[in-house]
Formats: C-alpha cells, structure tokens, sequence
C-alpha cells in the first residue's frame, strides 16, 4: 500500500491494534442509492456512513428544493437523479478545495479492478495510486450494480489495493469527471469512493490541522459511527470539532468553532434544511419556508454572543462578563449602567446572569419575522427507521410559540427536543400515527 494510501487509513480509520472489523468495513462499503419509495431521498443500508449520507442528502435537498425549477420536488427521472446527485458531489468537493491551482482529487478504481470484476483478480491486483488518465467511465453502465454491502468479495485491504486517483483542475473538468463516475458513486464503496475523494481534494495536512484531537479518526474503528470533524467537513469544507459559532477559549485553549453561515452558521444556515444528530445516527429535517433562515435578528445575535462567552452552555455567565457581553453587543456599557443593569438581572446577588432575563431585558417582544406554523418534513436514511420499512419522507405541520406557555401541547419526542435547542416553544404535528425517528 503506497504512503498515501497509509495516510488517508490513518486519518480516516485511525491505527486499531486488531484492524478494521470486517462488519464495519461492510457496513461503509454501500454506494449511494435512491430510495425506491422516495425519489430524492438516498438510503443507508446499515449503521455508520450517515456521517456522509445525511450531508449529502441535506445539500441534494438543497438543490431539489431550491435550484429546481420543477415544482414536484418529490418526483425525478433517473436522469435528473443523475444530475442532481453528480452536482451535489461536485459541490461538496468544491467547497472543500483549499486552493483550486491544487486541483480536485477523485479516488475511483483502478483500471479493470471494480469489485464487479472476479475476486481473484482483486486479490491480485497491485498497490497504486497513478496519476495517468483513464477512460471517463471505467466500467460500462451494465456491469455496475447499485450494491450496498461487498465486503464478502471485497476486504478492506483489498479496497486500498485497487483504488486509483486522478486529479482535474478546473471546476468544468470536475463536474464532468464527477458525472462520468455516475454508476461508480452508486456501486459498490461509493461512499468510500467519495469520502477519500473529499479527503484528498481538502489534504490531509489541512484536515489535521483543523482537527482538534488528531489522534481521534474520522470514522470510529471499533463503532464505526462518524466523527463531528467528519461531518462538519462536508457541511462546512473545515474538519473543525465543534458545532459553536466561532471559537472560544476554554482554560486557556482554543476551541475551533463554526466560522460562516452554512448554506448563523449551523442553527440558522442560509437554507431551511437541518441535520439533527441523536447518539448513534444523523437524519435531516427540512422545510421550504425561506423566511426560517433570515438575516440574523438582534435577539439571535445577542443569544449567539452571550453564548460566546458561556462556553459550558449552562446558560448563565459571571456577572464580571456582562460588560464584556453587552460591549460586543455595541449595548451601553458605562460602568453605572452596567451596574444597573446588574442589580436588575441579579437582584437575589447571586454572581449570575441568566441568559433568559438578559434577552427579555433588551429585546423584549421582538417580532422574529417566523410564521406561526408551516410544513415539515424529516428524512432518516435507514429502512428499519421507518414507517413499513420504507424510506420516506415524514410530512407535518411545525408551530412556533412564543415565551409564553404553548396552547398546544405535542408528544415529547427526541425529533421535537432536539428542535427546542433552536426553537424552544416548538410543536409538531406530523400526518403519520408515531413521529419520526432520530435513529
């Protein structure tokens, strides 16, 4: 195996003392797959690769939604899954390039070696990474099937044998390299065809770089679930581990944050598309109210910034922070006045600030812009996870309340919690007899 191909498994897999597991190579091993339910909803055929299914379907819904101008988004052609698929991957890996004069790095296989070609001749196969073209499509349409699990005939140490990058220059060249690779993306280690792909075309010195702790992998060896690093990478093009705006400073050491809005930043992305996360899987919960994803409102802007200075998130801060706070705020902060504010905010003389009183006390009753219900939708890739074991996409009705105590009250369910870290006041109302689910 050549040193880059050495390096890419250190940073994807880590160095487990017993290797990787065959499940977990099996389970990474799937491409990317329509569902036959859903026409442009992908499907994950077991735990683990959602950390790059789950972004890939929130930016092809993206897409769909927004740059299409058929208005059944629900409905495409093979065709137009084609191409929407194609320009997603040819997205991500633009946003990932640190410098376009570097290139874009596809990791396909190498000439004649797909796992569609006998086991004995993978077996065989020699280690390389070449830099020589190749034929657009090295294998024909006919001989590529959409599978999902091959580890049976294709070992993980075999999968490194046979890989082959090529590099292209211009964003023309990648987008039409991407689309050749059409029937590879949707084979067999698709996934993992794509991922090295983002990993080479970013480089793996930039994602170290960027990682906070370099010795943890971006996929976990012995669960085989996705880092944050990982995720965050293909939402946002930098490997950064956390999901705070910014960075903060925590005991005197930097912690890298999220630096722009995606499409703030992850909460409030420039499209009305979001990736929840539970402990063990990610879906994705979208809507086509564009009025979600405004401009950030003073009382958004004030959240994120006292939370700036709440690193813990316990949603309260010193009392010795709150000039700092309403100083970034550009809010009056003489010293007289800080001290007013501070005998209102702490009347009981506890040393805090809470994040609640704070906001009530400089904006109060503003008017958020958010209508007060509007249509949902929540994606989870895998069969087992939904409704007759079909991927679908569940529809509802979302309604936004103010402080004041809801006159409806839903389930309490992990989707509408999750939601309540953005929404607090939130309900939803779905069409089908049990919520979705987040696993």
């Amino acid at each position: 195996m050549s040193e880059l191909n050495k390096d890419v498994v250190d940073l994807v897999w880590g160095r487990p003392s017993s290797g990787v597991s065959v499940s977990i190579f099996r389970r990474w091993a799937q491409g990317f797959v329509f569902s036959e339910s859903e026409l442009t909803a992908l499907e994950q055929f077991e735990g683990g690769p959602c950390a790059v299914i789950a972004p890939i379907q929130a930016f092809l819904l993206k897409n769909v939604l927004f740059n299409r101008e058929s208005s059944n988004w629900r409905q495409m052609s093979e065709e137009e899954q084609k191409m929407a698929l194609c320009s997603t991957l040819s997205e991500i890996l633009e946003s990932v390039c640190s410098s376009t004069s570097t290139g874009f790095c596809l990791v396909t296989w190498a000439k004649g070696q797909s796992p569609h070609t006998s086991t004995q001749t993978i077996t065989q196969a020699q280690s390389q990474t070449q830099e020589m073209p190749e034929p657009a499509s090295s294998q024909p349409p006919q001989e590529q099937q959409p599978t999902a699990l091959a580890a049976e005939e294709l070992g993980f140490e075999q999968f490194h044998s046979v890989l082959h990058k090529r590099t292209v220059v211009s964003v023309a060249d990648l987008r039409e390299e991407v689309l050749s690779l059409y029937h590879t993306w949707r084979g067999c280690c698709g996934v993992l065809l794509f991922l090295y792909s983002v990993i080479l075309t970013k480089g793996i010195e930039n994602i170290r770089n960027e990682i906070q702790d370099t010795m943890e992998p971006l996929i976990d060896p012995v669960h085989g679930h996705g880092s944050q690093s990982l995720v965050n990478l293909l939402i946002t093009g930098h490997a950064v581990s956390n999901v705070w705006d910014g960075d903060r400073e925590c005991s005197g050491m930097k912690l890298q944050g999220i630096h722009k809005q995606v499409g703030a930043f992850l909460k409030s992305p420039k499209f009305p598309i979001w990736i929840l996360g539970s402990e063990t899987h990610l879906s994705v919960f979208f809507t086509k109210e564009m009025s979600l994803v405004g401009p950030e409102s003073p009382s958004e802007q004030a959240r994120r910034v006292f939370q700036s200075f709440d690193p813990e998130d316990n949603g309260f801060i010193p009392e010795s922070l709150l000039e700092d706070v309403m100083k970034a705020l550009d809010l009056v902060s003489e010293p007289e006045y800080v001290t007013l504010v501070k005998s209102k905010l702490d009347p009981e003389n506890l040393g805090i600030i809470l994040l609640g009183p704070f906001l009530l006390e400089f904006f109060p009753d503003q008017d958020s812009g958010i209508p007060d219900s509007f249509p949902v939708y929540h994606y989870n890739g895998l069969k087992q996870s939904n409704h007759k074991e079909r991927v679908e996409y569940v529809e509802g009705t979302a309604l936004v309340l103010g402080f004041e105590d809801p006159m409806v009250r839903t389930d309490d369910t992990p989707v509408k919690r999750c939601l309540q870290t953005k929404w607090p006041y939130i309900e939803l109302l779905w069409t089908t007899d049990r919520s979705p689910s987040l696993n």
